[in-house]
């Protein structure tokens, strides 16, 4: 069977950056980018190594990529360093010693922290100590479950400061879950919180750690914040309140030196078969990596408010929360609770009260808000944006155009980031201060990505031909392994292209006659009708084009004449009646939209999609529903569980 995706929607508007913002970038020409580009990709040592040179290194590398045991990439290889200290250190001899490091909201009102980064690098180190204290060490792992409060940024930090390896835990996970990646790390200490907050609900952590540790040996103390107030079950010298560790420990703690090549961090991602997959990212080059895409991909200024909406137990928050804003010396904002408690318009409020610059967010999330309405965003003073970007999925033409009008008020770049865990870091974007952005793509390789989009034969395919998007040479930031498992990582990403060395990203994507990548979604979730493969992506987007519909999402289902159907989930505009007459509506609006082939075979409606907390809507549950199977996976990441519910309701 072919590999290559029937490529059916057509986009042909293009916006170009601002003239004030372009004048001001930090990158504001095509022929700058198509040198800095080539230099990337044909000159990666001279290239690499001017940027790495940024930073503080103990030791200076002796080369800086080792490409020699594809796909086991070592960059900057012999170095030494530690990226804390380009994340703190090197900040406090500057003007930035006093500056805001992290603004913090809890999702109850009135709960604000400010921590500088002199009080930022402080609270690191006495963490630093506590896990010293508790016998962790260079190389331990240590599984962090926290909502997102400023301490989950200073357990990660505090790790990195004495080279333990930390594995962040999305705090929505189950017990079982945590059990896979417990075990998996053989983690030697845990640190949770007795709950957070969510909805206005208390969401208990704690209790969820207990459970998990009855099938989890290696785990030897949990240290607990009090952030709820919530009574917890309490094991004597394994359980320590946070407060108790800090108290005693020094605010002083050398940096530990680590090669570019020790691990950072383990960050699981889902298989869709068998167990979690252990993603691995070393020191160096990750480092590297998220400081120049934070740098350029944002066209960060030291006056800017920057705010990614992700939770932390995701990459995005690592990289682009984190590690990438803070080895920039960035101010960067953490809100803890979800955008519509408790009202819609949290995060206009939050625009609004820290004059945020920059604001980093999912293309789900922008659909909810185009479902709430317009008048909750226009309540609000917005003028203080200059930079907008999405992350997450492709983003589909109609949200994109919203996001640009409604919130940008046609006057801030939309960078529409496409990368991946594995990634570490933005590969393909729009440069705000260059790039003629095109609504619903990605657009442009960033420096030292060098993609193509080919057939099942490696063949690069023409503009407008859909097929496999592949990364044919090694990158900064790529993942180095799985934890544990090379033969799996080697297998799951590489075993395709192996003798060419490419890296298979697990999207299709199409490209434009003008170079700009977009990406059709995983290539898992391609549906084949009739012999057509086509894209969920475009699917949803056909359907979003029409005014009655706010989001869509679309799965193949088994069909007894095609092979596979098409079924359509549809979140109907506000004051929209849905039913057979809107969903006649719909059929023939794909219809005219992409063609016959595309015509769904079912049109089902809901106020809300199943979705994870992070905004990933869970098709793999609607596969199951609009197949008629009833639902046997993991489901303790939904959202919203009466968002399933409906669904089987209407069965």
């Amino acid at each position: 069977m072919s590999d290559a995706i029937d490529h059916v929607l057509a986009e042909t508007r293009f916006f170009s950056p601002p003239e004030e913002f372009a004048r001001q970038a930090r990158l504001c020409s095509d022929e700058e980018y198509r040198e800095l580009h080539r230099r990337s990709i044909e000159e990666p040592e001279e290239f690499w190594g001017g940027i790495a040179d940024e930073l503080v290194w103990y030791k200076r590398w002796t080369r800086v990529l080792n490409w020699d045991n594809p796909p086991f990439a070592r960059w900057f290889e012999g170095g030494k360093t530690n990226i804390t200290v380009n994340c703190l250190d090197r900040h406090l001899t500057t003007a930035r010693k006093n500056k805001a490091a992290i603004l913090w909201e809890g999702e109850p009102y009135q709960e604000r922290r400010t921590l500088t980064y002199l009080e930022l690098h402080r609270l690191v180190c006495r963490f630093a100590n506590a896990l010293k204290n508790l016998g962790v060490g260079k190389g331990d792992r240590v599984a962090i479950y926290l909502p997102m409060v400023p301490e989950l940024a200073i357990a990660m930090l505090a790790c990195a400061r004495i080279g333990a390896i930390h594995s962040v835990i999305f705090a929505g996970f189950s017990a079982p879950s945590l059990v896979d990646r417990l075990n998996d790390a053989k983690a030697k200490a845990v640190i949770t919180a007795d709950g957070g907050f969510r909805r206005g609900q208390v969401i208990p952590l704690k209790s969820v750690v207990d459970e998990a540790l009855l099938q989890s040996p290696t785990v030897r103390h949990v240290v607990v914040l009090r952030r709820t107030g919530t009574d917890v079950h309490w094991v004597h010298g394994r359980d320590h309140w946070w407060r108790d560790v800090m108290d005693p420990a020094s605010s002083v703690c050398e940096p530990e030196p680590m090669d570019s090549e020790d691990p950072l961090f383990i960050l699981y991602t889902s298989g869709s078969t068998g167990k979690p997959k252990g993603v691995l990212h070393t020191t160096g080059g990750y480092m590297v990596g998220t400081y120049l895409t934070t740098k350029y991909v944002f066209d960060l200024r030291e006056e800017d408010t920057y705010w990614c909406t992700a939770d932390i137990g995701w990459v995005t928050g690592h990289s682009y929360i984190v590690y990438g804003p803070l080895a920039n010396g960035a101010t960067t904002l953490l809100y803890e609770g979800a955008p519509n408690h408790p009202t819609p318009d949290r995060f206009w409020q939050i625009v609004e009260r820290y004059r945020v610059n920059i604001f980093y967010t999912a293309p789900t999330a922008i659909r909810a808000f185009m479902k709430w309405g317009d008048g909750w965003p226009r309540r609000y003073d917005l003028s203080s944006l200059r930079l907008l970007g999405t992350v997450g999925e492709p983003i589909n033409p109609e949200a994109w155009l919203w996001y640009h009008k409604t919130i940008g008020q046609e006057r801030c770049p939309i960078v529409d980031t496409w990368w991946q865990t594995e990634t570490g870091g933005i590969m393909i974007t729009p440069l705000p201060g260059l790039t003629k952005t095109k609504p619903g793509s990605a657009t442009i390789p960033f420096f030292g990505v060098d993609a193509a989009v080919v057939d099942e034969h490696g063949h690069e395919l023409p503009p407008g031909k859909g097929g496999l998007l592949v990364i044919r040479r090694p990158w900064p930031s790529m993942v180095r392994t799985l934890w544990g498992d090379d033969d799996r990582f080697v297998e799951y990403y590489w075993s395709r292209f192996r003798q060419q060395g490419w890296y298979l990203t697990g999207d299709g994507a199409v490209r434009d006659e003008k170079g700009y990548f977009t990406i059709l979604g995983r290539i898992d979730d391609v549906i084949n009708v009739s012999g057509h493969r086509l894209s969920t992506m475009e699917l949803e987007s056909a359907l979003a084009s029409h005014p009655s519909v706010v989001e869509a999402a679309v799965v193949g289902f088994d069909h007894e004449i095609k092979g596979l159907g098409i079924a359509a989930f549809v979140t109907p505009a506000g004051g929209v009646l849905p039913g057979i007459q809107l969903a006649g509506e719909l059929s023939e609006h794909v219809k005219k939209t992409i063609g016959a082939i595309a015509r769904p075979d079912q049109v089902r409606f809901t106020d809300s999609l199943p979705k994870t907390r992070s905004g990933k809507i869970m098709r793999r549950l609607l596969r199951d529903i609009a197949s008629g199977r009833e639902i046997k996976s993991d489901t303790s990441t939904l959202e919203d569980y009466s968002a399933l519910a409906k669904l089987y309701d209407e069965e």
